[in-house]
């Protein structure tokens, strides 16, 4: 207990440095009601609320636009953090909101707008597809994606990151249709309220929390022609100015690696189209001068508190990729 407190003690002085430096971003996806014993590391409500009662105790949670403004006047409070939510999953408003509020604490949501009132993303698609699928193989051979056992859970999870792994890069069109036949190998039904609602939405946006663009369809930016990706960008954003009625000032890459999946060129076109601030998936603390158009987050999967923490630390110490 003793060396734990010694090494978070030492882990936060690695933040207590304000004036200027960029705040500690905190990326999420989904808040299950529960455990999901396909995805046991998948972040719960239990394990939310723990989390949360200990970034509160320890940091100023701030949220991200005011942030980052404050950054770039040299005026950020020490030990800054702020949270963030990707992909716009109906969980977000359902479960995620009411613990942010208990704790009074601000999140931002990046939302892709092609998937609100009842889309799917493809991945979702392909892990509902495997979760769902009878027996005990998943027989992909006729679509050149190979043979999977699915005996259990591991299986299940291992059979879903082998597919996905394969289709992720694929052009987007030819991924929905590979990713149509993947649901259709499984015979299953598949879930159409993963993802939320324009009202959820809107619910997001009256608790007081900061919305965010993350394009139309959550498409490899580096693998569109410049107009399309432009488009994406921008069209996103114009669909939720009109949902929320209100200006859309920061966006996230999809996907978010450097180099990846966004280039030079994206990060231009961001700045170009007015927004004051754009989040990647790098890992790592900016060092030297921030670059407000991509700034780094960490994912934070233990289930531990103290791991958390010490992830945390140790992500604050490694330079920040960018492109």
């Amino acid at each position: 207990m003793w060396l734990k407190q010694q090494l978070e003690r030492g882990a936060l002085s690695l933040l207590s440095g304000g004036g200027g430096r960029a705040p500690a971003i905190l990326i999420y996806h989904r808040v299950l009601p529960e455990p999901d014993p396909l995805f046991p590391g998948e972040v719960h409500r239990a394990q939310f609320e723990r989390q949360l009662g200990w970034l509160k105790s320890r940091f100023n949670v701030l949220p991200l636009l005011e942030a980052v403004r404050l950054a770039a006047d040299g005026r950020l409070p020490p030990r800054s953090a702020c949270i963030t939510f990707d992909d716009g999953y109906a969980d977000n408003a359902e479960v995620a909101l009411p613990v942010l509020q208990r704790h009074g604490l601000h999140a931002s949501f990046f939302i892709a707008t092609g998937f609100l009132d009842g889309g799917r993303m493809w991945n979702d698609s392909v892990i509902e597809s495997v979760r769902r699928a009878p027996g005990d193989v998943f027989d992909a051979t006729a679509l050149g994606l190979g043979r999977y056992a699915i005996g259990n859970w591991e299986a299940r999870r291992n059979t879903i990151s082998a597919l996905i792994k394969q289709l992720k890069y694929l052009p987007m069109a030819q991924r929905l249709e590979e990713v149509g036949k993947v649901a259709s190998l499984s015979g299953a039904e598949l879930p159409r309220d993963l993802m939320m609602s324009s009202t959820q939405l809107r619910k997001l946006h009256a608790a007081g929390m900061g919305i965010g663009g993350h394009t139309v369809n959550h498409p490899i930016l580096a693998r569109l022609p410049e107009a399309e990706a432009r488009q994406e960008i921008a069209q996103g954003r114009a669909a939720l100015e009109a949902v929320l009625d209100a200006p859309v000032r920061v966006f996230a890459y999809p996907n978010g690696k450097p180099g990846q999946d966004y280039l030079p060129e994206h990060v231009a076109m961001v700045r170009e189209m007015g927004f004051d601030a754009a989040v990647s998936t790098a890992w790592g603390a900016s060092r030297g001068e921030t670059d407000w158009y991509q700034l780094p987050r960490f994912t934070p999967w233990d289930q531990g508190i103290g791991k958390f923490g010490l992830r945390l630390a140790r992500n604050m110490l490694q330079p920040a990729e960018r492109v």
